[in-house]
């Protein structure tokens, strides 16, 4: 069996140095995979100890050469391979393993193996079906806004941040009778309590209009779309309340996606490309410009649409970042990660 294409399949399989003569043979299928893994004759009596994931080998057969035939054929929902989405593909990543001693020792030697596929048109993974964290807004439109863990792959079990590490933040908004529109985040702040006061001291995160002002500074990010009406925002934890319960304000905007502008938009400063860029179409990244100068406020459907209550504030927390050396001294908080709404 020779390594495949299917439907577009990427197969890749990177070869550790100490396996560099093993022959392996990988194909992934639609919703499963098959690996043929050559064995050297001097490890056919270790044959179980070849592993996928936390699979053993589904079959096994000895050649006349001596050498042994280690064959793998899973869904890829078995196994623990990890599924993990980037741009519009979705990855499959696992290792074939050989550990001759005890599941808790080093294995000896390891092969990453990883299958990637086109995303499905329209795809969006099974945790964006929000059950928490609701809050209706006016019109009809119901916003979420939750935090995910830091694969992005579901609801974050913690709410205890180590600094510097990222903090997947998901908003959405559904829209069952409506046009298809266009979610954005106006503007984000940090603070120490679950309510803003004229004095309160925050540390601002998104400003003037959709420019994430972390982008610049930091290494903060949004990720791209699975769908016009959700957003991620990709934020890095900061010292900001370090240590204390903080929260996260944001001003939420379901807008035309046919109509962006200075006011309505979602624009990160790409450093690699040392300017800002409009996350939805670089194309029109100059929309993006005025976020190192202040952005015109004004739009000539601004009164139409935010008088039908486009517009919603979510506060998300309390989430709690902690110095990695101190983290063994924090416990998480039985809250739900969601919107306090």
């Amino acid at each position: 069996m020779g390594t495949q294409l299917y439907l577009g399949v990427i197969v890749v399989a990177l070869f550790a140095t100490t396996v560099a003569n093993a022959e392996i043979k990988v194909n992934c299928e639609k919703d499963s995979i098959s690996i043929t893994w050559r064995i050297h004759p001097m490890l056919v009596p270790y044959a179980a100890r070849h592993f996928l994931g936390n699979c053993m080998a589904s079959r096994f057969n000895v050649l006349p050469s001596g050498e042994g035939n280690a064959e793998f054929n899973y869904k890829l929902d078995d196994c623990n391979f990890k599924r993990l989405i980037k741009g519009k593909k979705l990855l499959y990543k696992n290792e074939l393993t050989f550990r001759p001693r005890p599941r808790s020792s080093p294995a000896s030697y390891v092969v990453p193996i990883e299958c990637v596929y086109p995303r499905p048109k329209g795809w969006i993974p099974p945790f964006l079906n929000a059950g928490s964290g609701v809050a209706e807004g006016r019109g009809g439109l119901k916003f979420h806004m939750l935090l995910l863990n830091e694969r992005i792959t579901a609801v974050a079990e913690t709410n205890v941040i180590p600094l510097g590490s990222f903090m997947p933040i998901w908003a959405t908004v559904a829209q069952e009778s409506h046009q298809p529109l266009l979610l954005l985040m106006e503007e984000c702040v940090a603070a120490t309590t679950p309510e803003l006061q004229a004095n309160s001291n925050v540390f601002p995160i998104i400003t003037n209009k959709g420019c994430l002002l972390d982008s610049e500074k930091g290494n903060s990010m949004f990720l791209p779309r699975y769908h016009s009406s959700a957003i991620t925002l990709y934020l890095q934890s900061f010292k900001f309340g370090l240590g204390e319960e903080v929260y996260i304000h944001c001003k939420l905007l379901a807008w035309d996606p046919e109509v962006l502008s200075e006011s309505k938009k979602a624009c990160h400063y790409v450093k690699e490309n040392e300017r800002w860029e409009l996350l939805d179409d670089p194309m029109q990244s100059s929309i993006c410009d005025c976020c190192s100068r202040t952005c015109n406020t004004r739009s000539k459907r601004g009164d139409e649409w935010e008088s039908n209550g486009f517009r919603h504030t979510s506060v998300l927390g309390p989430l709690i970042i902690i110095d990695p050396s101190q983290q063994n001294t924090h416990n998480a908080s039985d809250v739900s990660i969601a919107d306090q709404d």
